[in-house]
């Protein structure tokens, strides 16, 4: 086993390429303005697309750049530093998008949609949750019903993030009616505002700029293309991707704890009491010292994951494992970041309340860490 952790001058041209496109189009206060408001980013999707963040793991010959997931980290890791909203939707379209066609996507799939995804002209929200399947995914109830030329789609989808914004939902959906649990699911491309379907909006207490749904399908009718992969392996197919979603959680709340981190560390330099900052105190300097070693403690499971997929490893455990201590390093840093900043971190002004907020859906998005848990331990043949 070997790997490195410098970072060349590409990588670093990346990061850069990062920095410009934020203060550009997602500077502080935008960020700020688009959070109070609930307005997300989809507007600049074409702008990342341009600067070529879209792009890094799409092959060559569908108009990306090819290049492996420890570039992709490294991105994920700066945009969820300089701004969650930006990551979120950036995770959006390369994990739930690209990586779903790459991995199981047909020819004719990927060759229309590949280019059209790392030019930021398409946005692709994963419809799996339902009211009774969330951490029991294969217990969903949507059905898939063969009719000519195409497939009837019913029933309900519910915590959709995006799909308002998306333009196709890969939606998971029981189409062998005798099957039961994993077996016998497929997926499919849907367009949201097809005939048959009713979305309403479901109110949060945070990620304001990542609207969540929840969708109703009456007799929806796609057409045969619509099938992504193989009939009835849909669940397989879901399970195959997991490691790239787990791995761009982990990298952005990690990005965020950094930008947390470095509001409590620069407010306990700046605020004094009893004659002397307050972050000469053990109670505060002990404080930091934890949040700082969580941080970093995150970042190199990140790293490692990233490598581990961009070798071709057998990486559930890590995902699962990183997925965990990603998030929970984030509630850690924000929940002691808000004691440090008090009053300044509970203004509605402070980002450090922002990132409080959003911090707490992580542990239980994109697969509950109780579940993740679980994972591990079966992995260790427990």
């Amino acid at each position: 086993m070997s790997f490195g952790f410098a970072i060349g001058d590409e990588q670093r041209g990346f990061l850069d390429t990062v920095d410009r496109f934020m203060d550009r189009h997602l500077p502080p206060e935008e960020i700020r303005r688009r959070d109070r408001d609930h307005v997300p980013p989809y507007d600049i999707l074409p702008a990342m697309g341009e600067a070529g963040l879209l792009a890094l793991p799409v092959p060559v010959d569908h108009g990306g750049m090819g290049r492996d997931w420890r570039d992709v980290a490294l991105v994920q890791l700066r945009l969820g530093e300089r701004g969650y909203m930006a990551a979120s939707i950036f995770n959006r379209v390369v994990g739930f998008g690209a990586m779903s066609l790459l991995t199981y996507g047909s020819a004719a799939q990927k060759a229309a949609l590949l280019p059209r995804l790392a030019a930021g002209r398409l946005l692709v929200a994963l419809a799996l949750t339902e009211p009774e399947a969330g951490s029991d995914a294969a217990a969903l109830r949507t059905r898939a019903v063969r009719v000519p030329g195409g497939w009837r789609i019913s029933g309900r989808k519910t915590w959709i993030s995006d799909a308002g914004g998306a333009d196709y939902l890969l939606v998971a959906a029981r189409s062998d009616p005798d099957s039961t649990g994993a077996e016998g699911i497929s997926m499919f491309l849907v367009p949201p505002r097809a005939p048959g379907i009713a979305m309403t909006p479901l109110p949060k207490i945070g990620n304001n700029a990542m609207p969540s749904w929840d969708i109703g399908f009456d007799e929806v009718t796609v057409a045969d293309d619509a099938l992504v992969g193989t009939q009835g392996r849909g669940f397989r197919h879901l399970m195959s991707t997991l490691h790239y979603s787990r791995a761009a959680m982990a990298a952005t709340v990690t990005g965020c704890a950094e930008a947390a981190f470095g509001l409590a560390l620069a407010h306990a330099k700046a605020r004094r009491q009893f004659g002397r900052p307050i972050g000469a105190f053990q109670a505060i300097r002990h404080r930091l010292a934890d949040m700082r070693m969580r941080v970093d403690q995150s970042r190199l499971t990140v790293l490692h994951l990233a490598w581990a997929i961009a070798t071709g490893a057998d990486c559930r455990r890590e995902a699962a494992q990183a997925k965990i201590i990603a998030t929970e390093c984030l509630q850690y840093v924000t929940d002691h970041g808000m004691q440090i900043l008090a009053s300044a971190g509970y203004s509605a002004e402070s980002d450090m309340q922002r990132y409080w907020r959003d911090a707490r859906l992580y542990s239980f998005g994109e697969g509950s860490n109780e579940i993740q848990r679980d994972i591990v331990a079966r992995e260790l043949g427990l």
